[in-house]
């Protein structure tokens, strides 16, 4: 009789087994098919918008125009905009993250981590419409006892905000891959005299420095396609700032777009989508004609997020 009911009992689990087995592999697909059908209608509509204007125009030109005319899609201001604020991102969450990360995962006890973690974390749950209101209410008049001239919307307050939204997501990769360190490497630095600091620098990030970088390159993505903080502390006005010379040498100061107003990709693609657009017009397929690019941009990010972690991870 128990021989009969544990034969029973596993097989009502192998049944299970394979209704779960099908289920994810049902998911699967459909997140595979579901990303086919994006890149589908991005491109579909994207080489309209290239048959009816130059890409490399659309590539070079610095002025982006596309419902006053003389209507121009050049997206070089869109595109600066975009790395301007990811660049500024980047200075505040790498350095913050890491060592963030760092201290959670080699100086924090068990009762602190447990704490400080989570309360972290709940960075990465703010909206990020919280994030540009906070910017442009706070931030911006803040920045103003020290750049009086700046403007009430800049790019500087915007990445503000967005390095402090990825910050979480630099420290909790970064912590994640430090722990994954086998203690093993830490005792062996301390018997060899190293103090904790050298241990933390010399061996622990070494050692996770496939984890950590992946970090950075997936924080740097999620800046790049940021839309609401942008949009409301950054501005909706495209702008180069001008080439200055000293000598025979082009510079451009730090404030001529840091304190200015600005665009990114992400904040051009809202602002066309709530103007009165015509269907299969210029301006309309020039939506997918930036959401291509932006496509090609974070594809490269995480194409090089994915061969430096397969490059150099450590097996242990």
């Amino acid at each position: 009789m128990d021989s009969f009911s544990s034969t029973s009992h596993f097989k009502t689990r192998r049944i299970f087994e394979s209704i779960y087995a099908n289920i994810f592999f049902i998911l699967a697909i459909l997140t595979i098919f579901t990303t086919i059908g994006i890149i589908y209608f991005l491109f579909e509509d994207a080489i309209v918008f290239f048959s009816q204007y130059s890409p490399l125009k659309f590539l070079t030109s610095s002025n982006w125009s596309p419902v006053i005319p003389p209507k121009e899609y050049g997206i070089l201001p869109l595109l600066f905009g975009t790395l301007v604020v990811t660049f500024m991102a980047a200075l505040v969450a790498v350095p913050i993250g890491t060592l963030t990360a760092v201290y959670l995962s080699e100086y924090a006890d068990k009762r602190t981590h447990s704490i400080l973690k989570p309360l972290l974390e709940i960075l990465a749950g703010v909206p990020t419409v919280v994030y540009g209101f906070f910017a442009l209410a706070y931030v911006t008049p803040a920045l103003r006892m020290l750049f009086p001239s700046i403007s009430p919307f800049n790019a500087l307050s915007a990445s503000l905000m967005v390095g402090i939204m990825i910050i979480p997501m630099v420290s909790s990769i970064s912590e994640d891959a430090m722990s994954a360190v086998p203690d093993s490497l830490r005792q062996a630095g301390f018997g060899l005299g190293a103090t904790k600091f050298d241990v933390s620098t010399s061996i622990v990030i070494p050692a996770a420095l496939s984890g950590i970088v992946a970090s950075y390159i997936l924080a740097i993505s999620r800046a790049i396609g940021e839309t609401m903080i942008v949009t409301v502390a950054m501005g909706l006005h495209p702008t180069l700032p001008e080439v200055r010379y000293i000598g025979p040498i082009p510079y451009v100061h730090p404030a001529d777009f840091l304190l200015e107003t600005g665009q990114t990709m992400t904040a051009a693609m809202v602002q066309l989508a709530q103007s009165d657009l015509v269907g299969s017009s210029v301006a309309y397929n020039s939506l997918f004609a930036i959401g291509i690019t932006l496509f090609f941009v974070t594809l490269l990010m995480n194409a090089i997020s994915n061969f430096i972690t397969e490059r150099y991870r450590e097996s242990y």
